[in-house]
């Protein structure tokens, strides 16, 4: 078997707080049968995951690490039971930061080449994140969904709770992502940093309160402001990934599910409660979500281009990490440019 070689250069989360462009060939002889061999032309940063990351915080991305879970690109080979693919198709992968990657498993689907690269991965992998609390949510036409924090996932659920024929409130302290919010559709957007959010959410129903609280901060305490927002009976779901401390007493959340007065209920929409591909007897999959998330881009019901705020080349992304990391509101959506004229 003969070694092949190509040039690759990669974005490394090397220590805690640091980040750097990395280039090493890439060698690999023939490939896995199930392997693919892909050229990126845009990744997009997953924020909320990519940042845990860089501060060191999550055990299961051992430093030195190739972030990234979203990209777009050409098929440059394909293993002997690849036969969806042939070299030049377009496609949507798992791909790291990184020119070009091996994919092995995971989700490869087409992109089709009218779909604007710079959005693919941003809809396509934010949106799938989103996607889930739609599906685990009892939500139905007609009814108020409040989304409380309002970053590429936040927005992306709020969109997809629109399509679903809900009315949505926007909730997050940035003016930056409230008026992306807003350029996106949301029908009312609270500045949480200005207003208490139960108290505006009370007035815009009336005093129903919202049937769905969808809370995409991850930030543990907001669980608890998330239930106050909820109508008896309400859910209150938990999109973003918890990640910190949480201090004080939780006994008012608790009391806010267990007394029939509120009867709120907790739901997880953690993106991998789904099967990866259809699955006999299961409705939905991570596979469906996402050619449905690509269709809806294709057809401009989903606003993407709205939500980004910085095309970079790969050698900005140690500062763009830095940027997100100081909590540098205009820095919303970054998306890696691969195709750009190569300094690396």
């Amino acid at each position: 078997m003969a070694t092949k070689k190509i040039d690759r250069c990669a974005v490394v989360i090397t220590s805690p707080l640091k980040a750097e462009l990395v280039s090493q060939p890439l060698e690999y002889g023939d490939l896995k049968s199930t392997e693919l061999l892909v050229e990126t032309e845009y990744s997009v940063i997953s924020a909320g995951t990519e940042l845990s990351i860089f501060r060191g915080n999550e055990p299961w991305a051992a430093l030195p690490f190739i972030p990234g879970y979203g990209a777009v690109g050409r098929v440059l080979e394909t293993g002997s039971d690849v036969t969806q693919f042939v070299p030049g198709n377009r496609v949507f992968t798992y791909g790291s930061h990184a020119n070009v990657n091996l994919i092995d498993g995971g989700l490869v689907l087409e992109a089709p080449d009218a779909l604007d690269g710079v959005i693919v991965p941003l809809l396509a992998r934010m949106g799938q994140v989103a996607f889930t609390s739609v599906r685990v949510a009892n939500a139905e036409l007609g009814d108020i969904v409040t989304v409380q924090g309002l970053g590429l996932v936040g927005n992306l659920a709020a969109q997809l709770f629109k399509l679903a024929g809900c009315t949505v409130v926007g909730i997050d302290v940035s003016p930056k992502r409230l008026a992306v919010a807003r350029a996106c559709g949301v029908d009312f957007v609270i500045d949480s940093g200005a207003t208490d959010p139960a108290v505006a959410i009370k007035e815009i129903t009336g005093g129903a309160m919202s049937a769905v609280v969808v809370e995409a901060t991850g930030i543990p305490k907001l669980v608890a402001t998330a239930a106050c927002m909820a109508a008896k009976g309400g859910e209150v779901v938990l999109l973003g990934t918890p990640r910190g401390s949480y201090d004080g007493s939780a006994t008012d959340l608790l009391m806010k599910v267990h007394l029939a007065s509120s009867a709120v209920a907790l739901m997880g929409a953690h993106e991998w409660m789904l099967p990866l591909k259809p699955t006999p007897g299961v409705k939905h999959s991570i596979e469906r979500n996402v050619q449905q998330l690509m269709e809806w881009a294709a057809n401009g019901k989903l606003h993407g281009r709205e939500l980004v705020s910085h095309v970079v080349s790969p050698e900005m992304v140690p500062d763009v990490y830095r940027e997100l990391n100081s909590r540098n509101e205009d820095y919303f959506g970054v998306v890696i440019d691969w195709t750009a004229k190569q300094k690396w």
